[in-house]
């Protein structure tokens, strides 16, 4: 077990990092389980070929337009008009509250996206932890800050610039988030980038100087869905599986 004192309530160094859970083989075929996954508890969240556990936010269907299934992803396209604010966000119809979330991302050439989670419908819009998806090299939020880059806790806490190794725009990422009670981690390419405790001191510190300050429960633990972002660019997300406790 790794010594606790080594984590950081915010990120990881290079010198923590322990490896990946082992993943699929090579030849597995995209969007499918193992044998071993199937009997671990994992279930896939998009299935390859269907819309099924999907819906949009605050909707009752899936959208009409933006969204696709092509080349077995769960694609988004581009509007061609800048952000869509989140006009096309879909949510997993079912609610998570701790869990292990595995999947795939490839983004176009100055995409923004993000993976959320603790997404409650309560609140007016789609505003919940997002793991963060983007072009480092070429979207504007990438120059804000770190805490605005890939795999961060999007505006409040930075991955680690040691550990991070990102993939070039056009080849496939692999990302994981991990909830396991106030305990949270962000994963990048087989690498624990990002951690943080749910209510600490140091948390509540980092969403005080954020977009979210004024968010009431903002990094407080939520049972809450699971939502990919429409932000207006082409994101492509495969391999999306979760493996989470019976409740």
């Amino acid at each position: 077990m790794m010594n606790r004192r080594c984590l950081s309530a915010a990120v990881l160094t290079a010198a923590c990092l322990v490896p990946a859970v082992p993943g699929r083989a090579r030849d597995v075929e995209p969007n499918t389980l193992s044998g071993a996954e199937r009997t671990a508890g994992w279930r896939l969240l998009f299935d390859g070929k269907t819309t099924n556990g999907w819906r949009g936010f605050k909707k009752d269907g899936f959208p009409t337009q933006g969204w696709a299934v092509a080349d077995g992803c769960l694609k988004k396209g581009p509007t061609g008009a800048g952000d869509s604010l989140g006009a096309g966000d879909i949510v997993t119809r079912d609610t998570f509250g701790d869990f292990d979330l595995r999947f795939e991302w490839r983004v176009a050439a100055g995409g923004n996206s993000g993976v959320k989670y603790f997404v409650t419908e309560e609140r007016a819009g789609p505003i919940a932890h997002e793991y963060q998806v983007l072009d480092d090299t070429g979207h504007p939020d990438a120059k804000v800050g770190t805490h605005r880059q890939t795999a961060a806790f999007y505006d409040v806490l930075a991955p680690s610039p040691t550990a991070k190794e990102l993939k070039p725009v056009g080849q496939f990422n692999q990302s994981r988030v991990l909830v396991r009670g106030n305990h949270v981690e962000h994963w990048l390419n087989g690498a624990k980038v990002l951690e943080y405790e749910l209510g600490s001191p140091e948390l509540k510190a980092a969403i005080a100087k954020s977009k979210f300050k004024d968010v009431a429960g903002f990094g407080t633990k939520i049972e809450g869905r699971i939502l990919l972002q429409d932000h207006g660019d082409e994101v492509c997300y495969r391999n999306l599986k979760i493996q989470a406790p019976p409740r």
